[in-house]
């Protein structure tokens, strides 16, 4: 009895596995170059999700390069402030005497409010001379909003 090897059924397998692969590559000839929906729409759901994790992040990043900006500047103001008065023996009436007497270049933007609107501080009357204005003794930001740490901007 001989056996059979089965090189018929072999031969048919093939036969059938070359039929499909010759009509998937006409399939695939004729099918026009792109991308599916599917691979869209995870392209997009993936862009989604990064883009809801950096926002957050970007947005506090430029309040907190604001608040930098605002402890700079008011630190800037009374150095300003405090060498006008140990250099004229008086606080400034303004702001702008600061700018003319060469203490500061030009008066700051609040970074917070946007303007150049500084909340002033009076500095105590000299009972020495009842007649002449205190001048300046500190300069807050005017804007009443809350900084990342949830103290008033205007109480820095």
């Amino acid at each position: 009895m001989a056996r059979s090897t089965g090189t018929g059924r072999n031969v048919l397998r093939n036969a059938g596995m070359e039929h499909s692969r010759a009509a998937l590559r006409r399939a695939h000839a004729q099918a026009p170059p792109g991308f599916t929906l599917i691979e869209l729409m995870m392209v997009a759901f993936v862009i989604s999700v990064l883009a809801a994790i950096a926002l957050p992040q970007y947005k506090n990043a430029i309040i907190n390069a604001r608040e930098a900006t605002l402890k700079e500047n008011l630190f800037r103001f009374r150095d300003s402030i405090d060498q006008y008065q140990a250099d004229k023996g008086r606080y400034p009436a303004s702001l702008e005497a600061l700018v003319e007497e060469g203490y500061l270049r030009k008066i700051p933007v609040d970074p917070i409010t946007g303007a150049p609107d500084w909340q002033l501080v009076p500095a105590e009357p000299d009972p020495d001379q009842p007649g002449e204005a205190p001048g300046i003794y500190d300069v807050k930001s005017a804007s009443p909003a809350l900084s990342l740490a949830g103290a008033p901007y205007n109480e820095w």
